[in-house]
């Protein structure tokens, strides 16, 4: 049964957020107060984001920063739903995600979001050029249409070569190349970005930022969590974080 058709039911929390009304101004992305803790030894949690409470609007170009530990990847890992919040709610387009089923959470995922992550989620079994495509199979792009992107992608970031290879085979660099092609060729409408310059030297890095900065002018909503000021500043909105929590100024 599709989500927007169930019935209202509790949360780990023991309230139902329900889905957010259509008004003007919605925000496309809208967390509050979200908590996220992890088991440590001896039984004791880390507490990775602390009462997190932020709305995103549509279209926008967020850079999300502060200091090694602060919560920047929990912070994205919890937007693209590889992570569920401990407490507190998220709605993603004006739906309460704690009520999607995990299948409806993975769609999101290959369709809605586009992911470049340090840990890169590419698919092993599938060749470079199949984890480019892969997304555009999903939306039902024609197979014209998916060779043409995807050749165009792979062009842009210097692994047209690499078709074939699996990302195995692959340095931690060019896995990361993948993960920016793959995101550049499905043109998702959210972008989550994590480091995605961590891996590689600085000529490659400005070619990827010059990708994102393209993306967001077509329409996308790019979240990205950096260290490095320059890229910093070429976002529209800043968020700090620091322990887990959001502050007003960088800290650290």
């Amino acid at each position: 049964m599709a989500w927007w058709r169930r019935q209202k039911t509790e949360t780990a929390t023991g309230v139902d957020s329900g889905d957010l009304p259509d008004a003007p101004g919605k925000p496309l992305i809208r967390l509050q107060g979200i908590t996220k803790l992890f088991k440590g030894d001896a039984d004791e949690d880390t507490r990775a984001l602390a009462n997190v409470t932020v709305d995103i609007g549509r279209g926008q170009y967020v850079s999300v920063s502060g200091p090694s530990g602060c919560g920047k990847s929990t912070f994205l890992a919890v937007l693209a739903l590889l992570e569920s919040p401990t407490a507190g709610h998220y709605w993603l387009n004006g739906r309460a995600t704690e009520r999607l089923s995990p299948s409806e959470r993975a769609r999101v995922r290959n369709i809605d979001v586009g992911l470049i992550f340090q840990s890169f989620n590419l698919i092993g079994d599938m060749t470079v050029y199949e984890n480019v495509e892969y997304p555009l199979t999903l939306r039902g792009v024609s197979p014209a249409d998916r060779k043409q992107k995807v050749d165009a992608a792979l062009e842009r970031v210097g692994l047209a070569t690499r078709a074939k290879q699996r990302p195995g085979s692959l340095s931690g660099g060019h896995q990361q190349l993948v993960a920016i092609a793959r995101a550049y060729a499905g043109r998702p409408p959210i972008l989550l970005a994590d480091e995605p310059t961590g891996n590689l030297d600085s000529k490659s890095g400005e070619s990827v930022m010059k990708m994102l900065d393209e993306l967001h002018a077509d329409g996308a909503t790019v979240c990205l969590a950096t260290h490095n000021p320059q890229y910093i500043a070429r976002a529209e909105r800043h968020i700090y974080m620091f322990d887990g929590a959001l502050v007003d100024q960088p800290i650290g």
